[in-house]
């Protein structure tokens, strides 16, 4: 049995006990239906997600994955080809570009946000021969742990560049910058619901938003083998489906998303009050941000001397994310940066992510705030001063 003390990093499964009694419901009423691909819970889900965000539309996908290397097949961008994105992050965002058949290429993060420099983006692109001679054709900024990159700058340098614009925004549902929703700036903007995101399902789960008709017409083809009428392949696609019963799962998540967002805020006011002059550095939002902390990620010399100590005190933490694309096994050497990523192998080291999810009590985000305290508190009282070693 697990222990029940424990305070776990993330938990999806409170998020499912939250709503049990509206989501049982709907997943008996899709199964009920006998129609399990491609249904009414899509459709509805793709227009109530769209009008969430003020959009013209929505294609549901069948992982976060998927939706950005299908935005990259929509915008015509395949082999050949060179796509701009960060180092910090899933390795999904890259993953999905070399699915796509393009070349991914990297700028460093703007340190205080995690996300996407615009000054090193413009810095490469200015410099001719930053990323080797590749021609990039397309900008994938991705919105880290909740808080969006800086998009009104990244856009006008991508326009001046004549580069498409992909938002990344696997971690930001709900996040507003301006007061504009993030997944609104670009040309297309990629979502995951796998279940530990803002929105989550309890599976994958992808979905494509924007507002040109015809593009978002070319994704819905490509997502289901290319087919603009069954059985006829218009365009060589892919079967990529958000099935009914996630979508089902999602429209209750999604009326719930605002609350929970809020939630997050008020446990992230809680740390940030709690950590206050403690030895880390504390998450930064940028004016006219509405962050939905995703995560809430810390950063600190002795990272693993920390998460032992949280693991003691039966606290769970991780680390999003350890290293670097460009240093891991499968890209390491074979990657181009424009310019160097000081600040993205930087944070590598130093970065944790502590517990944060809606159904965290005030008493549990208390007790994560008075660990990391009682930690540092008997570091300073070591002979060696807690330096690590």
């Amino acid at each position: 049995m697990p222990d029940p003390s424990y305070i776990p990093q993330a938990n999806p499964l409170a998020g499912y006990l939250a709503l049990k009694a509206e989501i049982d419901p709907a997943v008996a009423r899709v199964l009920a239906s006998g129609r399990y691909i491609l249904g009414r819970e899509v459709e509805q889900f793709e227009r109530e997600f769209a009008d969430y965000l003020g959009v013209l539309g929505a294609v549901g996908v069948a992982s976060g994955t998927d939706a950005v290397e299908l935005c990259l097949r929509a915008l015509g961008i395949g082999t050949g080809d060179a796509v701009i994105t960060v180092s910090h992050t899933a390795v999904a965002t890259v993953a999905a570009i070399e699915r796509a058949g393009a070349t991914p290429l990297f700028v460093d993060i703007d340190p205080a946000t995690y996300t996407m420099a615009p000054a090193r983006l413009e810095a490469a692109l200015k410099e001719g021969g930053a990323f080797g001679g590749k021609v990039p054709k397309a900008v994938i900024p991705v919105h880290l742990y909740g808080h969006p990159a800086a998009m009104p700058d990244i856009v006008g340098i991508a326009r001046r560049y004549k580069l498409h614009v992909i938002e990344d925004c696997a971690q930001s549902h709900g996040a507003t910058l301006g007061g504009q929703m993030s997944g609104t700036f670009g040309d297309l903007a990629a979502f995951s619901f796998y279940p530990t995101k803002n929105l989550g399902a309890f599976g994958d789960g992808g979905l494509i938003s924007g507002d040109d008709g015809p593009l978002l017409a070319r994704v819905r083809a490509l997502r289901e083998y290319g087919w603009q009428e069954r059985h006829v392949s218009a365009l060589p696609g892919v079967n990529s489906r958000l099935d009914e019963i996630q979508a089902a799962i999602l429209r209750v998540k999604l009326q719930q998303l605002d609350n929970d967002n809020a939630r997050r805020r008020e446990i992230a006011d809680c740390y940030t009050t709690g950590l206050e002059g403690a030895p880390l550095t504390l998450p930064r939002v940028a004016d006219g941000t509405a962050h939905v902390w995703h995560q809430y990620v810390i950063e600190c010399d002795d990272r693993e001397g920390l998460r032992k100590s949280l693991e003691q005190a039966g606290i769970g933490t991780a680390v999003h994310y350890p290293a670097p694309v460009h240093l891991q096994p499968a890209y390491r050497g074979r990657i181009i940066c424009g310019g160097d990523l000081r600040h993205t192998e930087r944070a590598a080291g130093r970065i944790l992510s502590v517990p944060m999810y809606p159904q965290l009590s005030d008493e549990q985000a208390d007790r994560v705030v008075r660990a990391i305290r009682a930690h540092f508190s008997a570091q300073k009282n070591r002979p060696d001063g807690g330096r690590p070693s």
